[in-house]
């Protein structure tokens, strides 16, 4: 993105000599300096731009320029000492003295800072204190009043020209103190703005790099995904071939085998459905971190589901003397899921119990009714919703096993991750399992979370709403 302005180097900032008297100096204080010098001077005073444009004026307008303005003879007098005083340019520090054929006097002071031109001062009209009014002015015009004329020309200012020299130094000294002060003010403001544009600049190089990483880590990451779907769907036709022979093997088909041969395919068959779950479990990552796995969602109750859990995991934890057991309340409602999702997520965290849980250890799966207090946002439309609780089933798989150490609780559920990640571990496995748990209890609205299991072994508490969240019945 780029700024509106561009840039400016230092030296443009410092040394620019196009910056205007408007830039420099607030109108509205030096308006009061103006005034106060009319008051001491007693004569107008008009502050011109360098363009031209009035940029302050004090004191009243010429009473005799009005009323020759109304005769048409003398019209043409007055635009031509106006137009005069308005194309005098004075040069450096000498005041420009001008006297119109209307017999007033001019002084044009020129304004400049550092030896740059900001604009002019005009100082009057004014007249001397003893001057009298020229014999032309009479014969200007036929419609012209003596008596008019007279009043007009005593209603103009008067000032000698030493006090008009003076009041010329005072502006001088006063506008360079002022416009010091105001060229340190714009220095700062573009050097500010200087600063701001160039950390805009470099935060939008940034944002540019993260986003361009972002995107490509996307990339890497649909690819990682589409890799992983592609090798397990290919690796998984042919093990089924192996998986269907070992079995067909085992029963006879191709003729008799001995003992020997019996056990070396069982081994085979074993060992393939170890890769074929593996397989199962990649297939269901990539399903899910690609959001196209299908929930078949239905009102169901959760014990049978735990009891056919312990059915089928009874004989692995006899064989390794680990006591398994499901417990839950009576009468807990059905809760709001897909009921071979939340048998592979209970799967999962109790096969993952018995591994992790020595001889003569207990896994224990509990079911109970619980209500969650809902997540509000205080400063938006959901602080309605505070202190509405949301009924949930809450099963908790704990074991007396090894443990989770609290420093690895916050990453047991990335994909891949293992506690014990050392070639020498004891236990199997890809550290797919939990990942894949997690997932699939999000995608029931649900939580899963790691529980305090005093005094050994882990818990795994996970929450499952007993039906679709409506507020409105």
């Amino acid at each position: 993105m780029k700024s509106e302005r561009p840039l400016r180097s230092l030296d443009e900032l410092t040394l620019d000599s196009k910056f205007s008297i408007q830039e420099l100096i607030s109108r509205e204080s030096f308006d009061v300096l103006l005034r106060s010098m009319n008051e001491l001077f007693a004569v107008p005073i008009r502050v011109f731009a360098t363009d031209g444009a009035l940029f302050s004026e004090v004191g009243p307008a010429s009473p005799l320029q009005s009323y020759l303005g109304t005769l048409p003879g003398a019209r043409r007098s007055v635009r031509e000492t106006v137009e005069q005083v308005k194309s005098s340019t004075p040069q450096g520090d000498n005041d420009l003295r001008l006297q119109g054929e209307t017999g007033e006097r001019y002084t044009v002071i020129a304004l400049t800072y550092d030896g740059r031109p900001l604009g002019r001062a005009v100082v009057g009209p004014y007249v001397l204190p003893s001057e009298s009014m020229p014999q032309a002015l009479a014969q200007c015009d036929p419609l012209v009043s003596s008596d008019r004329l007279t009043q007009v020309w005593g209603e103009i200012s008067r000032s000698d020209e030493a006090s008009v020299a003076r009041l010329a130094r005072h502006l001088r000294s006063m506008l360079g103190l002022i416009l010091f002060s105001g060229h340190r003010a714009l220095l700062a403001s573009n050097m500010h703005i200087a600063s701001v544009q160039e950390s805009f600049r470099e935060l939008s190089e940034k944002s540019a790099t993260l986003q361009a990483a972002y995107e490509r880590l996307k990339e890497l990451d649909r690819l990682k995904s589409n890799f992983l779907a592609t090798v397990s769907h290919e690796l998984r036709t042919p093990l089924t071939s192996i998986i269907g022979y070992s079995e067909m093997l085992v029963a006879g088909i191709a003729g008799d085998i001995n003992e020997e041969q019996r056990d070396f395919i069982g081994t085979i068959h074993d060992k393939g459905e170890q890769l074929l779950e593996l397989i199962k479990g990649l297939l269901d990552l990539t399903k899910l971190e690609s959001g196209t796995l299908n929930l078949h969602k239905l009102d169901i109750p959760i014990l049978p589901i735990l009891k056919d859990i312990v059915h089928t995991l009874t004989p692995t934890a006899r064989n390794k003397g680990v006591i398994l057991s499901a417990t839950g309340d009576a009468g807990m409602p059905t809760l709001w899921g897909d009921a071979a999702r939340l048998r592979q997520v209970f799967l999962n965290l109790t096969e993952n119990a018995i591994k992790f849980t020595p001889a003569g250890g207990h896994v224990t799966l509990s079911a109970q009714i619980a209500h969650v207090e809902l997540p509000t946002d205080e400063e938006g439309p959901a602080i309605v919703l505070r202190g509405v609780k949301r009924p949930m089933i809450e099963v908790r798989v704990a074991d007396t096993g090894i443990g989770i150490p609290e420093s690895e609780r916050p990453r047991v559920f990335d994909a891949f991750y293992q506690v014990d990640s050392s070639s020498t571990r004891e236990q199997g496995g890809t550290g797919l399992g939990l990942s894949i748990v997690k997932r699939l209890v999000d995608a029931h609205d649900g939580t899963v979370e790691i529980g305090e299991n005093i005094p050994r072994g882990a818990v795994f508490v996970v929450r499952i709403p007993c039906k679709r969240l409506s507020f409105f019945g």
